[in-house]
């Protein structure tokens, strides 16, 4: 009895011991998340134990779970596209264990954008010439402004050589691929999905986005039409910001030369199916004087900058792959220009609500609805010859408002094909009303505006064959309508009648398809062709508003037509030494006809008059070259180069007798050379330095005032103190060029040395 008695024991035992094992079940769930603390959707979980495997994914809150687990202990893999996988073993002492990752980005060519084809594409497989900026790249710049980071993205420029620092709000208008600039934006500036450009005037506030709320941001190059329609005439910049996946926040803060504080703050939460986040951003300059010292009068006084931004967001999950949103915005900023006299201001609200939601395993809809309201307030001079005084010459108030949204369904056909198609609207109603002064007496009113309304619907189709080629064909078609637009002057002094125009209403429509073919012809190199159209309407800015700038006035032109381009491009992308080295180039072409240029129409000691026209053609063809080198997890070395030729083929106008053909576009460079060197290892140092490097170019249609060539340098350094703090020095413009920004005929110059100390304050600890 006593030798059957043990085995018996033993087993009984066993049996107990499995019994309990069976039981006590686990339940495993968590975040996954980004650097930035973005969530990650659609990642892949897959959980192993010893006697089973269980696979799900994470929703659009970057929330996964697995329940019902009859073991203690295991391992747990995550793959998202675009990120490393991560590999961990975990135990459970209880039956809820929570695991949660922070991905790290896969080599860049693995990364995902969703602006080059409104949803999600590898780097590596964009159909034109891409550049992401993840939140590490933002943090490794020395510049202050958003604005000033994407500078080191070759062809990428504001008017004028300008920044959002101190520049008037008019000059913010973006170009990219050496299309030129005239204020208004020939590339679409979008905040997750939210246009940025001011429908007006076609210039951009950067800095109604606080830069510590930005994930990512997305360039892309080449026209953009066929998915975005007006505005994407020559590419797309998108702000992506950060979601909530658990508490958390991110502070920086600076103050640096020139009484410049800066205060950027985001913090956002989970609570249950909801998730809020707030973000503001704090931010002024004393500035510094545009003229230099032997041309400087005492009107020069420094131009300079303050501004605030509050920007909101509440978000509900919709079962478990859905969610609501809404979110608002307020800004405000202030402007001293250069002279007592030449201020500006801006006051905009905005809100806005969305849908996001997966029908299926194989069907997604996206939808936005968002309203602008906003106020304008300008004064221009007229400056002495001397520079010693200035008269008052004209006070400006433009109201607008604008409506819009849109709506996009994305299906997955099979296992290689993707569909795509939705529509998008907008109106807005905007006027300049002024008081124009003459030897400081105030001589006569004018109000000029009107409405603009624009639809469009879009497609495309995405397809992938044998893991070598890949298709995409798009189109859209656009129809656009100015109407309501009349000009109203009233003289005051001699007293006169009232004078009213009523402009046409007015109909265009474009067609702006777009083929773009990756072939990959190996595992390191792939071939990117891609030819298209694309458009961009006149904003009632250009249409009905006058502006002066020094002693250049000009004036709108209530007859402009749409600018229409054609282009083609074709680059190869390789991906050598195991993937630390990503090489890109681009070889592209494009011409616009009728594109809207400041044409000179008469000079005078005093005044030049310029107008808004239409030319005849240009074009603009270059090559684009991008490099990024990870010799170790802690040092990238990268850089970029574009060369572009932009020349007036035609205007038929020719005003005053000078021929245009054959002249540079303003505001184009033909070289622009960037380049990085970091090291980036927080916890011990890190350090960054950017060089940029532009080469001559022409500030006037009829290339008289020449911008010389310039470099600069900006430099950045510091440490953690603890994990999540980190204690940062950072200088722009480190050799203290004062480089040429603009002649008004007077040449206006560049910052001198800005530097600042500040500190980053990250919960979690991300970096």
């Amino acid at each position: 009895m006593r030798t059957c008695g043990r085995p018996i024991a033993v087993l009984l035992c066993f049996l107990a011991c499995s019994l309990g094992e069976l039981c006590a079940q686990v339940s495993v769930e968590g975040i996954v998340q980004d650097r930035s603390g973005a969530v990650i959707a659609g990642a892949s979980v897959s959980l192993c134990t010893r006697t089973s495997q269980e696979t799900t994914g994470t929703n659009s809150q970057g929330r996964y779970s697995i329940v019902g687990i009859l073991s203690a202990e295991g391992t747990i893999d995550i793959e998202a596209r675009g990120f490393r996988p991560a590999h961990r073993t975990w135990a459970a002492s209880g039956g809820l264990l929570q695991l949660d990752f922070t991905l790290d980005p896969a080599s860049p060519g693995e990364q995902v954008v969703v602006s080059a084809a409104r949803t999600e594409v590898r780097l590596a497989d964009t159909p034109g010439s891409t550049i992401l900026l993840s939140n590490t790249d933002l943090a490794a710049t020395a510049a202050l402004r958003v604005d000033d980071v994407l500078r080191q993205v070759p062809g990428f420029s504001l008017f004028r050589r300008s920044d959002s620092r101190t520049a008037n709000a008019s000059n913010q208008g973006v170009s990219l691929r050496g299309l030129g600039g005239t204020a208004a934006s020939r590339a679409l500036v979008l905040a997750d999905g939210i246009p940025l450009v001011d429908p007006f005037g076609g210039w951009v506030y950067w800095d109604r986005v606080p830069k510590a709320a930005l994930a990512d941001v997305e360039v892309y190059r080449g026209g953009a039409s066929n998915l975005y329609g007006s505005d994407a005439l020559g590419g797309v910049v998108q702000l992506l910001t950060r979601q909530p996946a658990a508490p958390a926040f991110n502070l920086e803060t600076s103050f640096g030369n020139e009484s410049t504080p800066d205060l950027s703050l985001w913090a956002g939460t989970v609570l249950g199916k909801w998730d809020l986040s707030a973000t503001t951003e704090l931010f002024r300059t004393d500035g510094f004087v545009l003229v230099s010292d032997s041309l400087r009068g005492s009107v020069d006084t420094p131009a300079n900058s303050e501004d605030a931004t509050v920007y909101t967001r509440i978000g509900h999950q919709v079962g478990n792959n859905g969610r609501v949103l809404a979110q608002g915005n307020l800004f405000t900023e202030f402007r001293h220009n250069g002279t007592p006299i030449q201020t500006n201001d801006t006051r905009i609200g905005e809100g806005a609500v969305g849908l996001d939601k997966q029908l299926g395993t194989r069907d997604s809809v996206n939808a936005r609805l968002f309203a602008d309201v906003e106020s304008f307030n300008q004064n221009f001079s007229a400056v002495a010859p001397d520079r010693m005084s200035e008269s008052l010459t004209d006070i400006q108030h433009v109201p607008e408002q604008v409506g819009g949204g849109g709506v996009q369904w994305t299906h997955l056909l099979g296992n290689s094909q993707t569909l795509i198609g939705g529509f998008d609207f907008a109106e807005v109603i905007g006027a300049s009303d002024e008081q124009l002064f003459a030897a400081g007496a105030h001589t006569r009113n004018k109000a000029a505006g009107g409405r603009q309304r624009m639809l469009g619907f879009f497609g495309e189709d995405l397809v992938r064959l044998q893991q070598k080629w890949t298709i995409i064909l798009a189109a859209r078609g656009d129809d656009w309508n100015n109407f309501s637009a009349s000009s109203m002057a009233t003289p005051l002094a001699p007293p006169g009648p009232l004078t009213t125009v009523v402009f046409p209403e007015r109909s265009e429509t474009a067609f702006s398809p777009r083929f773009s073919l990756l072939r990959s012809l190996n595992h390191h190199l792939t071939a990117t062709a891609s030819i298209y159209r694309a458009f961009r309407a006149p904003t009632l800015n250009e249409l009905y508003r006058n502006f002066r700038v020094g002693n250049v006035l000009t004036e709108g032109n209530a007859a402009l037509k749409a600018e229409r381009l054609t282009g083609a491009e074709a680059g190869m992308n390789a991906t050598v030494w195991d993937r630390r080295l990503n090489l890109r180039g681009t070889f592209f072409w494009s011409d616009i006809v009728d594109p809207v240029a400041n044409v000179t129409l008469s000079t005078t000691p005093t005044l030049i008059t310029r107008e808004k026209e239409n030319l005849g053609r240009t074009r603009s063809r270059g090559v684009e070259l991008d490099g990024v080198f990870n010799l170790s997890q802690a040092i990238q070395l990268s850089a970029g180069y574009e060369y572009t030729d932009a020349t007036v083929l035609s205007y038929p106008g020719n005003p005053g007798g000078v021929s245009l053909a054959g002249l540079d576009v303003p505001q184009v460079p033909h070289n622009v050379f960037t380049c990085e060197a970091r090291y980036w290892n927080p916890s011990r140092l890190f350090v960054s330095a950017q060089g940029r490097f532009v080469s001559r170019q022409f500030d006037d249609d009829r290339n008289q005032f020449r911008l010389d060539r310039f470099y600069t340098m900006d430099f950045q350094i510091g440490r953690a103190l603890k994990p999540g703090l980190e204690v940062f020095a950072a200088a722009e413009n480190l050799l203290d060029q004062r480089y040429q920004v603009a002649r008004t005929p007077i040449v206006n110059l560049g910052p001198p040395i800005l530097f600042r100390a500040g500190l980053r304050l990250n919960y979690p600890a991300t970096r």
